[in-house]
């Protein structure tokens, strides 16, 4: 897929004319319908004024190709971490309405069971017994106390996640590091609920919160891997075509003393 044509089409072109009139030539061409400028993302050559101008050390520094890619997918993982943070919500907020009225909920439980056994015994089920009907009413006799803090914690793990689809959306920093030390910390968790039952939801979720994790560490990164911060800035500015352009304006003794 080419992600710098693909997102030029939905977003538009970004075209620059830099102060320095020999940069300048390099990104614009002269075509009978007027001057052509050079899109900073994509490399087409568009005809059209600029849509910004200055020095070139102002020019917006663009995600392209690699990086643009990237921030495709750091989005996504954002996303999944919004919808599993209002589910979390969803389901504190169901806790929280069960614990003020557990009193009715009691009471109908002790109705429906003995409604419910001549229809259990047609087809040879023992509601007395059933692991089900006991794990219903281990919760209902639940201390409000204790589901209390199950909401708090899971209101807190939904703030948690919404911090890390944030950061991740806006494709900052901050937002990675925090992603994948957040995400870490809930493995062993996730790795223990399936030593107990296992099931193609808590696979699915461990598999991709590891490869979350992998995936920020190693393409971004973090935690001084692969060169850390400054080897992650100099590879987005090797991409940048106006960083290119100016490399090649240089003179070679310039030029090997830039690198």
């Amino acid at each position: 897929m080419e992600w710098n044509l693909r997102t030029c089409a939905r977003k538009g072109h970004v075209t620059y004319r830099p102060d320095e009139p020999a940069l300048a030539d390099r990104l614009v061409a002269q075509t009978p319908a007027g001057p052509a400028w050079r899109c900073l993302r994509c490399g087409d050559f568009v005809v059209a004024d600029p849509v910004a101008a200055g020095p070139a050390r102002d020019a917006p520094v663009l995600l392209r190709g690699r990086a643009l890619r990237d921030a495709t997918v750091l989005r996504l993982l954002a996303v999944e971490r919004i919808v599993r943070a209002v589910l979390l919500a969803l389901v504190g907020y169901a806790v929280l309405r069960f614990r003020q009225s557990e009193a009715d909920i009691q009471e109908l439980f002790d109705k429906a069971i003995p409604a419910a056994k001549p229809l259990a015994s047609v087809l040879h089920l023992d509601l007395d017994n059933s692991p089900t009907i006991t794990h219903l009413r281990h919760l209902i006799h639940t201390k409000p106390s204790t589901l209390l803090l199950v909401a708090t914690l899971l209101f807190g793990y939904a703030a948690i996640q919404i911090v890390e689809g944030v950061g991740l959306w806006l494709l900052r920093r901050w937002g990675e590091y925090f992603a994948a030390v957040a995400t870490s910390v809930f493995l062993p968790l996730e790795v223990y609920e399936l030593t107990e039952r296992v099931t193609v939801l808590r696979v699915a979720a461990l598999v991709i919160n590891v490869a979350a994790v992998v995936y920020l560490v190693a393409t971004k990164r973090l935690f001084g891997v692969r060169g850390g911060r400054r080897a992650f800035e100099a590879e987005r500015q090797s991409t940048s075509l106006l960083e290119v352009e100016q490399s090649a304006e240089l003179p070679d003794h310039e030029l090997s003393g830039k690198a």
